[in-house]
């Protein structure tokens, strides 16, 4: 942990030592109920809080809501915290994952009464009389400690955003200077700030925020789309699967494929700072692996693109896994790369190949990505992992790293959208 990161959890650390032990007690005793009524509460807490604030409606996923995914990450996020609370630096990469995350979407200290308020309504609805005011006090102490330790962090992170070179604060206005068709389903835009100033720098694996405002629709949309080039350009790119079309509401895909559709060079996209606790270790020299799934795989092509640039003389193996090849984004552009850094090597897997992915030799293997495989090409286990995609994909590739025994500390990954749980086959 560094030394900023360690003075925010020595303060939290007070706070919890101010905690009643009564009260911890109740917590620890309630645990396994919040647990198993986790969602439940946080659908209602949701339904609560937009009822009575319908304007933060602008600050979240409402696809996510619809889905179920926002509910149970809460949920998880919420007794991960708890169960941890004596000690939150055990979960401190899901907490800075989550403060990362709001501070791209410019969460700030203000609402975390409002969240708080709700949230323990949501319980006590929930629960019932087995919410007796003994519990929801203890449970109202425990949340402000925990609200405290994202609002410490957060302060950080929105210093750090605001007074880099070219940092800013909130939402700063984009021109797509050019929108390029990279698949049939992968459009990348490159953006360039609209008051012609220079770029705050990055790290090849985070993300930012889009502001998108959807025609007839009451609320803005909040979406966060990984950079795909390196940092040092005068210009961001992300590149942008289409989802799907829209449908009833608000359906999956609603925002990518307004970009997709409506949206066109010259025109304005509003962009928070670059975000994330998912980048490449810049710091270090030792090889490295590159893997992803679909559109997993741009947050690893702006690594890739980072180490020829900046680390030429450094290992990497990038392995890219897709359907086949009119889905498949970058084919050339990774192609070219490996052919001139003779450092770089990289891989393609189809699923379901085409004729023309097999008579113009666009893939290196048929199938899937398996253990045997990766023993195969990979010159040792020795690396540093960077993997990203769908989450079965993800599942499958954690799995094969720590039957390989990867160090955990050499397994790095990122979730898009909601979080998942890379346990769960």
């Amino acid at each position: 942990m560094d030394r900023n990161k360690q003075e925010q959890f020595e303060e939290v650390t007070k706070m919890v030592k101010q905690l009643d032990p009564k009260k911890l007690e109740v917590i620890k005793q309630t645990l396994p109920v919040v647990k198993e009524h986790g969602e439940a509460i946080t659908k209602k807490f949701y339904q609560r809080l937009f009822e009575s604030h319908p304007e933060l409606k602008n600050m979240f996923n409402m696809t996510h809501q619809i889905t179920g995914h926002q509910p149970k990450a809460l949920a998880d996020a919420v007794y991960g915290a708890a169960a941890n609370i004596e000690d939150l630096s055990q979960i401190m990469p899901v907490l800075e994952r989550i403060g990362q995350k709001h501070r791209s979407l410019q969460v700030k200290p203000e609402h975390y009464p409002i969240v708080g308020e709700h949230l323990l309504g949501a319980i006590k609805e929930i629960l019932g009389d087995a919410a007796t005011d003994e519990i929801l006090d203890a449970w109202a102490d425990a949340y402000q400690i925990i609200s405290s330790a994202f609002i410490k962090m957060e302060e950080g992170f929105y210093k750090s955003a605001e007074t880099q070179t070219g940092g800013w604060a909130g939402f700063k206005n984009f021109i797509i200077d050019r929108k390029v068709r990279e698949s049939e389903v992968i459009t990348s835009f490159y953006l360039k700030p609209e008051d012609g100033q220079a770029l705050p720098s990055f790290l090849p694996g985070q993300y930012i925020t889009v502001k998108v405002e959807i025609p007839q629709e009451e609320y803005t949309h909040l979406r966060q789309y990984s950079l795909s080039d390196r940092p040092g350009l005068d210009y961001f790119r992300i590149s942008v699967k289409r989802e799907g079309p829209k449908g009833e509401d608000i359906g999956p895909g609603v925002v990518s494929t307004d970009l997709h559709q409506l949206y066109n060079e010259g025109d304005v996209l509003p962009i928070s700072a670059p975000a994330g606790d998912f980048y490449l270790d810049v710091n270090s020299n030792r090889p490295v692996v590159l893997i992803s799934g679909g559109v997993g795989l741009t947050p690893v092509t702006s690594m890739l693109h980072t180490i020829n640039s900046n680390q030429p003389d450094r290992r990497v193996v990038y392995i890219e896994a897709a359907q086949n090849g009119s889905v498949h984004a970058f084919r050339e552009e990774v192609r070219k790369v490996s052919e001139q850094n003779p450092n770089i090597t990289s891989y393609f897997i189809y699923t379901q190949p085409s004729n023309q992915d097999r008579e113009k030799e666009y893939f290196d293997r048929e199938g899937y990505i398996t253990l045997e495989w990766l023993q195969e090409v990979l010159p040792s286990k020795d690396a540093q992992f960077y993997f990203c995609g769908p989450l079965p994909f993800m599942q499958v590739v954690n799995s094969a790293l720590k039957q390989w025994e990867v160090p955990e500390e050499d397994i790095h990954y990122e979730f898009f959208g909601s979080f998942g749980n890379l346990e769960e086959a």
